[in-house]
């Protein structure tokens, strides 16, 4: 039986980072996915000329220089730029909230229009907020949390916006400029070819089992290795011995029309509650496609089950709790290191699953 350094269970954007450096030293690895695919949930499936998303829009931004190099060095990105939309009845609304968003919602022209109808609004609110929607109308008043928040963040959490605490929305960004720029960040686009070409080389030179679960054969796997780096969920790394930490997770519904454009955009959110879905993402769009016909995804929030791929943590203080006891476990292990979303039970964008990896790649081959 081969030996490796390391054994890499998961192969999204940490394990990749850390493989590639790890390659880049010298080092064996051995990477061991439970799906049939790599690349974790940045993956896309090529439809038509079309590289879909599969597991929901990924648009790559960062502030970060050593990120955006170490991207780029990867493979060329464009120049996307995340522009999307909110439908609320039909009425549509620029995103993020910003002087497009208040002429089309009030039919003012000036931002000192708009900061005076805001903090009106604001001022409805007189006492620390005890729900999202309190806390919602305390930093953008009623008619942008009507419209635009309520119906979407229930659809999101499966609750209504009262039972939701307040801290889920701690901020929520408004530019009065007319600027539909989503991100602030320094730097934004989209892999040309799809994010595949990042994960064919970030995991260059490793050898790979597909279709396998770590978890089910754990001994076998580790004895394969000198040290493991785990990338699942850490609760069923120690078999639940706390409990199931929770998460919210998604369903899509993908269908190819027979358009060569469906919504004029990457991105539309679906703002109102009866709208069964959140957003509907026309993938073509994040690479300028000319494709004669379009996929579109419907994007359903669904109550996390055993089996279901976990997506959005629930960090209320009962899972994180438990999450510190899953933590300590781990803190003890000599031969096992964590990492990524799952292992560390965040909510990552993109660019800070790689900072974080850099974070091991520094402490593991550069110190």
């Amino acid at each position: 039986m081969k030996h490796y350094d390391y054994v890499i269970v998961g192969s999204g954007l940490f394990a990749g980072v850390f493989a590639w450096h790890a390659k880049k030293a010298g080092k064996t690895c051995l990477v061991i996915e439970k799906r049939s695919h790599m690349g974790g949930n940045i993956y896309c499936e090529d439809v038509e000329g079309i590289h879909v998303h599969k597991y929901g829009a990924h648009i790559f931004h960062t502030s970060s220089r050593r990120v955006w190099s170490f991207v780029n060095s990867l493979v060329e990105f464009n120049r996307y730029t995340n522009s999307p939309i909110a439908n609320y009845h039909g009425e549509i609304y620029n995103m993020p909230f910003n002087m497009n968003t208040f002429s089309k919602m009030w039919g003012i022209s000036t931002p000192d229009q708009a900061k005076a109808i805001i903090e009106e609004q604001r001022g409805q609110i007189t006492h620390e907020p005890e729900n999202l929607e309190e806390q919602a109308i305390s930093l953008v008043g009623r008619d942008i949390y009507e419209k635009l928040i309520k119906g979407y963040t229930e659809k999101q959490w499966g609750r209504s916006c009262r039972e939701l605490p307040a801290f889920i929305i701690k901020r929520l960004p408004v530019r009065y400029t007319y600027d539909n720029n989503y991100f602030n960040d320094l730097f934004q686009g989209i892999p040309i070819g799809g994010y595949n070409k990042i994960i064919d080389a970030l995991f260059e030179g490793c050898d790979v089992i597909l279709n396998t679960d770590f978890n089910e054969n754990r001994e076998k796997y580790m004895a394969m290795g000198d040290k493991l780096l785990y990338t699942g969920t850490l609760d069923s790394f120690y078999d639940y011995r706390y409990g199931h930490l929770e998460y919210r997770s998604l369903r899509f519904e993908s269908e190819l029309l027979d358009t060569d454009n469906y919504q004029g955009v990457a991105v539309v959110n679906y703002t109102d509650r009866e709208t069964p879905y959140t957003r509907v993402i026309e993938h073509k769009h994040f690479e300028y496609g000319t494709s004669p016909k379009t996929v579109i995804t419907r994007e359903y929030p669904v109550t996390w089950e055993e089996g279901m791929e976990p997506y959005y943590p629930v960090n209320d203080k009962k899972n994180q709790e438990m999450f510190e006891k899953y933590h300590a476990l781990a803190d003890q292990e000599e031969k096992v290191v964590f990492g990524g979303r799952l292992a560390e039970y965040k909510y990552y964008d993109m660019d800070k699953v790689i900072e974080s990896a850099f974070k091991l790649v520094d402490a593991t081959f550069n110190s």
